[in-house]
């Protein structure tokens, strides 16, 4: 080896030192929040996403408990939301078990209710947000 490739190897060496001094801290945080995860089980990830897609949906339909939630109604959102949520719970049922996926169908027929009953132009039977996962809703 030249000394000249050892000499780069060095400055390399230090500057990724100096580099890699700040990042055994950030890594220990990362290292933390993947055993935190790591220990929370699939139906509790799964719940609080459709949770948290559940509630964005009622805030875009015009469900939101807030003077102004006429002002926050989008309902090409809502329709988005909608759809994701059916998604993943139509997908995650058979895994979560009816326990788990019966109040999140319930919350979610209610969503597609209130956004039929919102829109001006309704969709037909089986095309609403989520339908094509549900089947149409009455």
């Amino acid at each position: 080896m030249s000394t000249e490739d050892s000499n780069s190897r060095n400055s390399y060496s230090k500057d990724a030192d100096t580099t890699t001094a700040a990042a055994p801290a950030a890594d220990s945080g990362v290292s933390q929040q993947i055993r935190d995860i790591a220990e929370v089980p699939a139906v509790e990830v799964i719940t609080t996403g459709a949770v948290h897609l559940m509630s964005a949906a009622a805030v875009k339909v015009g469900l939101a408990d807030d003077p102004n939630a006429e002002d926050l109604t989008d309902l090409d959102e809502a329709r988005k939301l909608i759809t994701a949520l059916a998604g993943l719970v139509t997908a995650a049922a058979p895994e979560i078990g009816s326990q788990h996926a019966g109040p999140l169908r319930d919350g979610l027929r209610s969503l597609q209710l209130a956004f039929r009953e919102a829109s001006l132009i309704p969709d037909a039977p089986g095309k609403g947000p989520g339908e094509k996962f549900t089947g149409p809703v009455n």
